[in-house]
């Protein structure tokens, strides 16, 4: 676009720049063309009505010249280059400690795709940040507005839609990304989309390589530090807008022709002057008593739209999509900041550092928000003095700037030898043999250096390179190196940290639950608490927040050390490793989906369980985590009926083991807490029933499906068999599917015999034939470990083969020569290992149990396998056929045993002779007729006794003498 009118204020710059130009091309060409077209930009920029403050992101210089001019100006409306959805949350800033990074987070998206959610866009601020400064002087002066006029964090995604992953790339590397950190403090930002305020760099590669080159510096922060930093921290305000606005420009003009990018930076530059003129037009304020602060990138801009005056009506903003966005405060780090804007590592460290001592330096008094962390307590409010707005005409300012030599700032030997001593102290503290004569090795190299990249002064960078050379040697040896050292020393990775007032309501809802711990659970690292519930019961509900937190956030931030939690189980006594002050933009990113711990987690377990991917394992296992952790009846019969559901839609058997584990588990709690069964679960045994007996076919059938799959499916059928038959389902059913299965894999065919056995379709002692048969054939001997893998995997639903797994596996080692067994083993072993590990100890008990116990008596020792098997009735069927009374041959061989009883009882009537023996039952009905009378009467006989000459046999008492009484009970008998 062609520039404005010229004004008179450049005109011996532009005639200089275009001899040079002429010199260097040897005429008229592009590099004129740019030269002179910077001058123009800065031109166009100093003259602009409203005032334009550039800035460089976290750059001291851009915070002092701010903090300076915020006083010097005194403006009513500052505006803001910030997503202008991020202007209530501003105000918290005062609540935290810096450096915090303000977020705006969608978790359920509505107009992007579903891939991109969730959605997530963090501004960081520190306190060595123009943009700081302003938010601090607008926010505390009475009658000053703060406008954020950048695009919304809708439009972030809206513009960058079809571009993310190419921006995602050109965003925060260039070259220098190489020292890019990788701990922790670097990931508080997450995934989040940096919008990088005031970011100044540039953007062609060549540039910045020549600009490192030359500058003898290994990346653009040095760069940065030494030639615009130290240069620009006691300049004056209109040395500093003009030099900022050149660099700029000079970035902006040399920049490659990346169209997305640059479409996406002048659609931010329309979006930001169109709401600016709109605020103007509304408010009726004049230009003069605004201040615009912006990146130096965009302040030498050049759309149409530029300017109060600019052109309005052709630029049209978009609406916002459906996306509901949540807003909250994150903590960040300078190596997080770092990460973010592809910094070298310790660059913001040392900018912090730097700005401190420019403070000092300069006596500036800085803004600080009022209650903020280490502010000190602010003057009483003055109103504004009126006419404090007026603004200089501009003069040349970069002439002489261009035109001086470069200050060489003095040797400060004391500032220098401080930092060689605590280095060597530093280093000593981490396992470094370093010495005094190191520390001197370190103040020489550093002056070294530095005079050989043309400085008077050691900057940071330098003293950090004499150190890595000095100290380090060969190896680290521990965790941390020199450099590492080097940036601790210089200030460390300061850690911000969000206050409890701006806190989101769920997090202070954590905090406020917790506090009968006793702990400062804001406060950053690990911290143990210790559970007495039995104790003091009030613990308990500490202990199932706990466990929330345990199952929402990520596993370092509450780490049970002792005590679980199961179903059916509660802990009496646990151990918990707490550490929410580290993981706490987790725990706020929390509270953007409920208000409540509660809340989220049934959230979050109603999408697991109705998800489109959602498996009859992953529903089991939210109705377990509901009964867990929220104990409600009305949530887990909902998920457990959806349960239904999924396993009728299912036709693969891959979750079959994690089904079987968990229908299990839930059935045993159900029984154990309930006087009865959930309609659901039964719903659920009687579907899975009928379910898996119609995939086991083709299940035995399938490559696909593993041995442990199929044996799942048996021991689901088999477990649950006595509750389905009771509910109402066939057996016949399973029996025909066992039928119809014809595996071709050895491991499912012995899986399959074993079900067989189960069901009474083979015998035991059938299927040991098998087995012999197996080891008799030197074909099927090779495969014979993938049979006993079948046969271990039967264990699940036949754990009553045991013994007979046991005897195969004897019988193996038995009967096989050493040539086959030993190429033979290491199969076995692996095969058991991989495929049944968690049967292995039901199969060593059970050998535990027949092998004995000692090597001695191995020797003697026979298999039960091996021993003759007896019949146990062959016995019980002799004595039913032995003639003689039961006891009668042993009381006639030995009388004398049957005299001292006698005589031990009082019994003095001796032996009885009798011819013949009598019956049992003969002798009572003579000794005690009247019952027998008894029972006639009772029967409405009337008939007496009978006369009888010989001994009657039994009953023949009651049959003589009350003959009807026979004839009354001869019917009853005959239907017993």
């Amino acid at each position: 676009m062609s520039g404005p009118q010229e004004s008179g204020v450049f005109t011996a710059l532009r005639t200089q720049l275009q001899g040079a130009a002429s010199e260097f091309a040897g005429g008229p060409d592009a590099l004129e063309g740019i030269l002179l077209g910077m001058v123009d930009d800065v031109d166009r920029a100093v003259r602009e009505p409203l005032e334009i403050f550039p800035v460089c992101h976290h750059s001291p210089a851009s915070a002092l010249a701010m903090a300076r001019r915020l006083r010097e100006k005194q403006p009513k409306v500052v505006y803001l280059e910030l997503c202008e959805d991020m202007a209530p949350l501003l105000t918290e800033l005062r609540n935290c400690r810096l450096p915090v990074a303000v977020q705006a987070f969608a978790g359920e998206i509505d107009g992007f795709p579903q891939e991109w959610a969730p959605l997530s866009v963090v501004a960081p601020i520190t306190e060595a940040s123009a943009e700081y400064q302003a938010i601090a002087y607008a926010l505390d002066t009475p009658g000053v507005e703060l406008v954020l006029v950048d695009r919304s964090s809708d439009h972030v995604f809206q513009w960058d839609r079809a571009n993310t992953s190419e921006a995602a790339e050109t965003d925060g590397s260039p070259a220098e990304a190489e020292g890019a950190p990788k701990s922790e403090e670097a990931a508080l930002h997450g995934e989040a989309v940096g919008v990088e305020i005031g970011d100044l760099r540039p953007r062609f590669a060549e540039l910045e390589e020549h600009l490192l080159r030359h500058g003898k510096v290994r990346h653009w922060s040095e760069w940065w530090h030494q030639y615009v930093e130290v240069p620009l921290g006691d300049s004056d305000h209109d040395t500093y807008r003009q030099v900022m606005f050149l660099i700029g420009s000079l970035f902006r003009r040399l920049a490659p022709g990346d169209g997305s990018r640059v479409r996406v930076d002048e659609d931010r530059e329309r979006y930001m002057w169109t709401r600016m003129r709109e605020h103007l037009e509304a408010t009726g304020t004049d230009p003069e008593d605004c201040l615009y602060v912006c990146g130096a990138f965009h302040a030498a801009s050049r759309v149409e739209e530029f300017g109060v005056h600019g052109r309005s009506g052709a630029f049209a903003i978009s609406p916002r999509t459906a996306t509901t966005w949540q807003y909250g405060l994150i903590p960040s780090s300078h190596a997080a900041i770092e990460a973010q804007f592809g910094l070298a590592a310790g660059s913001v460290s040392i900018a912090a550092t730097t700005w401190q001592k420019s403070l000092t330096r300069t006596r500036v008094r800085p803004y600080r928000l009022e209650g903020q962390a280490g502010a000190r307590k602010s003057r009483a409010k003055k109103a504004l003095p009126a006419g404090s707005a007026a603004q200089a005409p501009a003069t040349d300012r970069l002439t002489g700037f261009l035109h001086q030599p470069p200050v060489l700032d003095s040797l400060d030997e004391a500032e220098l030898l401080g930092w060689s001593v605590d280095i060597v102290r530093a280093a000593r503290r981490n396992g470094y043999l370093a010495s005094t004569a190191d520390a001197i090795a370190v103040f020489e190299t550093s002056i070294l250096l530095a005079g050989m990249r043309d400085r008077a002064k050691p900057t940071p960078y330098d003293f950090q390179d004499a150190a890595v050379t000095c100290i380090e040697k060969d190896s680290v040896p521990g965790r941390r190196d020199v450099r590492r050292l080097v940036e601790i020393m210089m200030g460390g990775d300061r850690i911000g940290q969000v206050g409890y007032e701006a806190l989101p309501p769920l997090a202070r809802d954590v905090y406020d639950r917790l506090e009968p711990l006793g702990l400062k659970l804001q406060q950053r690292g690990v911290q143990r608490a210790l559970l007495d519930i039995a104790g003091r019961p009030e613990l308990e509900a500490c202990s199932d927040v706990l466990w929330m937190l345990r199952r929402l956030m990520p596993a370092a931030a509450a780490r049970p050390i002792m005590g679980e939690r199961r179903l059916g189980e509660r802990s009496i006594q646990e151990s918990w490793d707490l550490a929410l002050g580290t993981h706490q933009r987790a725990l706020i990113e929390l509270g953007y989906e409920g208000v409540s711990l509660e809340q989220v987690l049934e959230q979050r377990l109603r999408r697991e369980a109705y998800g489109p991917r959602a498996t009859t394992a992953g529903v089991l296992a939210a109705v377990e985590d509901t009964l867990l952790y929220l104990r409600s009846g009305r949530l887990s019969d909902e998920l457990g009926t959806h349960a239904l559901k999924v396993l009728a839609a299912e036709r693969s058997v891959d979750g079959a083991p994690e089904v079987l584990r968990r229908a299990r588990a839930l059935l045993a709690y159900y029984r154990t807490s309930r006087p009865e069964l959930p309609a659901w679960i039964e719903s659920f045994v009687k579907t899975g029933y009928a379910h898996y007996c119609t995939l086991l076919p083709t299940a035995f059938r399938d490559e696909d499906a593993t041995v442990g799959q199929v044996a799942a499916m048996l021991g689901f059928l088999f477990s649950m068999e006595s509750l389905a038959l009771s509910l109402g389902c066939d057996r016949t059913q399973l029996e025909l599917a066992v039928a119809q299965s014809h595996p071709d894999d050895p491991s499912k065919t012995a899986l399959l015999w074993a079900a067989q056995v189960q069901l009474g379709t083979l015998s035991r002692a059938e299927l040991r034939s098998r087995c012999a048969e197996l080891l008799d054939n030197p074909l099927v001997v090779p495969s014979y470990p993938r049979y006993l893998n079948g046969f271990v995997h039967a264990l699940e639903p036949v754990p009553g083969l045991a013994d007979v797994v046991v005897e195969a596996v004897s019988n193996a080692f038995g009967r096989l020569p050493d040539a086959v067994l030993l190429p033979w083993l290491p199969l076995l072993i692996t095969t058991l290992r991989k495929g049944a590990a968690d049967l292995a100890p039901l199969l060593i008990r059970e050998a535990g149990r027949i092998f004995p116990g000692r090597l001695p008596a191995l020797d003697a020792w026979m298999p039960p396998w091996r021993m003759p098997q007896e019949d146990p009735f062959a016995t019980s069927r002799a004595q039913r056929t032995a003639t003689a009374p039961r006891g009668a041959a042993l009381l006639a061989a030995r009388p004398a045993t049957c005299d001292a009883v006698a005589e031990l009882l009082g019994c003095e009537d001796g032996w009885q002779q009798h011819d013949a023996p009598a019956r049992p039952g003969a002798p009572l009905l003579s000794a005690h007729p009247a019952t027998c009378d008894a029972v006639a009467e009772l029967l409405g006989c009337d008939g007496g006794w009978a006369a009888a000459g010989e001994t009657a046999v039994a009953g023949a008492a009651l049959t003589l003498r009350h003959p009807a009484t026979a004839e009354a009970l001869e019917p009853l008998l005959a239907d017993r």
